[in-house]
């Protein structure tokens, strides 16, 4: 225990010097002994030594309290003056609250051995407790700090929406591996080196309990790589209800708002060891394709004959020009194949060929259909459900309402025209037109 001289000197009974005096212990000390003094427990080393401890820890968390309160405070007076984006983002994520917790062991590792002989068992437990506390509020300073930082640069920098949240989580982890490694040998007095070198006979268990972690942070790593997946993308993984845009990635997680809104969570690594599907090209791109299968009847496909040429050609006059150069081919022996990104491949020998051509010509002159992209009307090999026709061309845009209200037009255009071409859906086979345009939602 140490004793109080008239200077305000403190000397520790049986020490071998006197220790240099502290104003703030030596102050502290002055206000136990009054109290003990007026509680008649004078010379009581034991309970100058607990009020002691209770005083300091006291004045320890009085200063962490004010020096938070005032720093908040002054943080909030400056964001209601400039409004700055940083200090808002500060006081949002709490970043002084987390970081001022590490105050309070730092006054109270710095009064706390002047209350007890230099040699005492029950310094070294309190210190040995205090240090640990020390540790896991620096860690979580640090670690709000590095979430600080990543939520910056992730706003700021990753223009590209890349996966980084799981990185995050890898420092986060390895740092609080380490606080615990060190808390850990502390608290059995041993180096934590050497507490790393007995850990060896452990690895198998810790690769098992950090299986999904390492796995996805693996994944993580490939897909932040090879540029596969970014927060805001369309996906769609097969063999999940995963069907929407991606909201969040971490280790562990990668969150899909599916289009009735609920939330599908996969493991990252699945979307690397199996296949899904990334819709981000075609909202790139700016265009979105119409596929689609008409199944026509057989029995409706015949010749064509001169008079239904010409009131084919009188109702649709986009087809004349196409006539009169394809029967001028014809009487000169040349064979015409359409070739390019719009090839008018349709025929004038039957109405299924005219149709054809008619619906290439049609695409075309849409404003709605893309110029830029392939337009083809082809058809399939004959089934039991009929002869397919299949149409090939993409709109202009990838909003679905206005997809929708093309692809729904185009449709229409093509079942009504049929008749005027004496052609007719095979009822036997559906009674709707088969669509094939991928998921039921875009971007």
């Amino acid at each position: 225990m140490l004793l109080l001289t008239d200077m305000g000197t403190m000397v520790a009974e049986n020490a071998p010097s006197v220790i240099p005096s502290h104003d703030i212990a030596a102050w502290v000390m002055r206000g136990v002994n009054h109290v003990l003094h007026w509680i008649d427990l004078d010379g009581n080393s034991s309970a100058q030594e607990t009020l002691y401890v209770v005083a300091i820890t006291i004045i320890a968390l009085a200063i962490g309290m004010i020096l938070r309160r005032g720093l908040l405070g002054f943080t909030r007076k400056m964001v209601s003056l400039r409004h700055g984006s940083v200090a808002s983002e500060i006081l949002r994520e709490r970043l002084l609250a987390k970081c001022f917790h590490v105050i309070p062991p730092l006054v109270f590792m710095a009064l706390i051995p002047f209350a007890f002989n230099r040699h005492s068992l029950v310094l070294r437990d309190i210190t040995m407790w205090v240090e640990i506390y020390l540790i896991v509020t620096f860690t979580i300073g640090l670690n709000a700090v590095l979430s600080f930082c990543f939520n910056r640069y992730d706003e700021r920098v990753n223009t590209r929406n890349l996966p980084l949240k799981g990185i995050l989580n890898v420092v986060t982890g390895i740092i609080w591996i380490i606080t615990l490694i060190v808390c850990v040998s502390i608290l059995v007095h041993k180096s934590p080196a050497a507490l790393l070198a007995g850990l060896g006979a452990f690895a198998a268990a810790l690769m098992l309990i950090f299986k999904n972690s390492i796995l996805g942070c693996v994944a993580g790593i490939q897909l932040s790589e090879n540029d596969m997946l970014h927060v805001g993308d369309w996906i769609v993984v097969p063999g999940t209800p995963a069907n929407g845009i991606v909201t969040y990635v971490s280790l562990t997680t990668v969150k899909v708002r599916n289009w009735d809104n609920t939330v599908v969570t996969v493991p990252p690594y699945n979307l690397i060891s199996n296949s899904f599907q990334n819709w981000r090209g075609m909202s790139d791109s700016g265009v979105r394709r119409i596929l689609q299968s008409f199944p026509l009847d057989p029995g409706s496909v015949h010749p064509c004959t001169p008079k239904m040429l010409a009131d084919i050609a009188a109702r649709y006059p986009v087809l004349n020009g196409y006539i009169q150069k394809l029967q001028a081919d014809t009487s000169a022996g040349q064979w015409t194949v359409g070739t390019g990104l719009r090839p008018v491949n349709g025929t004038t020998e039957t109405n299924l060929g005219l149709f054809r051509a008619y619906l290439v010509l049609y695409l075309s002159s849409n404003p709605h259909i893309s110029a830029d992209q392939r337009i083809l009307v082809q058809v399939l090999e004959p089934t039991a459900d009929g002869i397919p026709m299949q149409i090939w061309c993409f709109t202009n845009t990838t909003d679905f309402n206005a997809y929708s209200a093309i692809q729904a037009a185009v449709t229409e255009h093509i079942t009504s025209a049929m008749a005027d071409f004496g052609l007719g859906l095979l009822a036997a086979a559906t009674d709707q037109v088969e669509v094939h345009q991928g998921p039921p939602a875009a971007v």
